[in-house]
């Protein structure tokens, strides 16, 4: 009994943590999501500010509105841009450390120049201008460097991509055209066939040279016999005789019998005798 209690005491134990680390986690994101909230509708209040100052007070005030307001949007548009490029190319992490170290230098001016802001001596504030827009240019010149750079090297892996894309469209074109074929190719296959007739032809007159050598070489080989020549008038009861030809010389040969003798076998002393046809 006492151990199904130890369980269940460490079950609610369990159970109890995991409810209050997820309680501190939902807690912390949406304190997280609160203050980004605050930070992005504060800035662009200030940002408004800027603008309007810029537009609406003339002099060195207008100017530092003009310098803080062009600091601002630039450190901005290449802390976004980085951000974005990193997650998809690694090799910006070092641009990222860069553009960090930029940005202190950036938060440093931009707090001065907030500061100047309520300066009531504006002559000392005039003639501190062109060395604060010195610094604003330098830092927005690094930073849009920095944003620049990173646009053009993803601008350029997706040229890369869509040349090599654009070979394979070609070659798969090429290979679903099959049936047809480029002109060089075709000329050149016209010039085998060509010769392939002219061999054609030469073989087909080649055996008819031939065949005709050989008809007009075999009467002179092969001739028939003559006629016999016609008996005189005298010679009434004598007949035609043919000449002699391959057919005679065989007849003169003597004539072999159809059916040859009956020989006596030999005899070995190993054979039994035949007995004789008893008659009874």
């Amino acid at each position: 009994m006492e151990a199904v209690i130890a369980v269940f005491a460490l079950l609610f134990v369990l159970l109890f943590g995991l409810g209050a680390y997820a309680t501190v986690k939902a807690v912390g994101a949406a304190k997280r999501g609160v203050d980004r909230g605050i930070t992005q509708a504060r800035r662009t209040v200030e940002d408004h500010t800027l603008r309007a100052k810029s537009f609406a007070q003339p002099g060195a005030a207008g100017e530092l509105a003009q310098l803080r307001l062009k600091l601002r949007t630039s450190m901005r548009a290449t802390q976004d841009a980085l951000h974005a490029a990193v997650a998809e190319d690694e090799s910006l992490k070092e641009s990222v450390g860069l553009f960090e170290r930029l940005s202190a230098h950036g938060q440093e001016l931009d707090d001065e120049l907030k500061r100047l802001e309520s300066e009531p001596d504006r002559a000392a504030l005039t003639e501190r201008l062109p060395g604060l827009r010195e610094r604003t240019e330098r830092i927005t010149h690094s930073a849009d460097s920095l944003r620049w750079a990173a646009r053009d090297r993803a601008r350029r892996f997706a040229d890369d991509d869509l040349d090599s894309l654009s070979a394979q469209i070609d070659l798969e074109s090429g290979a679903l055209r099959h049936w047809t074929a480029p002109e060089p190719q075709a000329t050149s296959s016209e010039q085998p066939s060509s010769s392939t007739q002219s061999a054609s032809t030469r073989q087909q007159a080649s055996p008819s040279q031939s065949a005709s050598t050989r008809q007009q070489a075999s009467p002179s080989q092969s001739a028939p016999p003559p006629w016999p020549e016609a008996p005189a008038a005298g010679a009434a009861t004598a007949g035609q005789t043919w000449p002699d030809t391959a057919q005679s010389s065989s007849a003169q040969e003597p004539v072999r019998p159809a059916i040859t003798p009956p020989a006596a076998r030999p005899t070995y002393p190993w054979q039994k005798k035949p007995r004789p046809e008893s008659t009874t």
